[in-house]
């Protein structure tokens, strides 16, 4: 499955993002959290292990602090989880993508952050850090980039507003 997901994140971060109509860059998203906490719609009882017990304030006070410098900008799914990948059981090969609400243009670190933070789970019989190492060793072939930490742990907080 890891080399799966890897091979469609690859594939949709190979696509032109200049053409892409939705735009989930950080000028977009970081208001749009914001407007979360405002109007209370962050689901605080649903925080991650480390942020448990944050206030809305907190969360957007770290989000902001945290803010990466820049973007590498891709055609992102926004949402990048195994639950949300259509597989065929046979082939293992992706049949189709569901939840795309927030399909568009965006760091691709915000896709690798979620999809490495699914996989990486040990209480999940299919999952594990090796399923990570593999995605990481599938998705890096061909791209020079290299993944960042620090995005990484930014998108996971992002995540939270949504």
């Amino acid at each position: 499955m890891a080399v799966a997901l890897a091979g469609l994140a690859r594939s949709l971060h190979a696509l032109d993002w200049e053409r892409c109509p939705f735009d989930r860059s950080l000028a977009v998203t970081v208001p749009q959290a914001a407007r979360a906490v405002a109007e209370g719609s962050v689901d605080l009882e649903d925080l991650d292990e480390e942020r448990k017990g944050w206030s809305g304030e907190r969360l957007l006070a770290e989000l902001e602090r945290t803010r990466p410098a820049d973007e590498d900008l891709a055609v992102c799914h926004g949402d990048l989880c195994p639950d949300n990948v259509l597989l065929d059981p046979r082939t293992c090969e992706v049949t189709g993508l569901i939840d795309v609400g927030r399909v568009g243009r965006a760091d691709r670190h915000s896709d690798l952050a979620l999809v490495l933070r699914e996989l990486a789970h040990e209480e999940d019989p299919w999952f594990g850090p090796e399923c990570s190492a593999a995605f990481l060793r599938e998705y890096g072939r061909g791209w020079d980039g290299a993944v960042s930490e620090e995005k990484l742990a930014f998108y996971r907080l992002l995540d939270e507003f949504f």
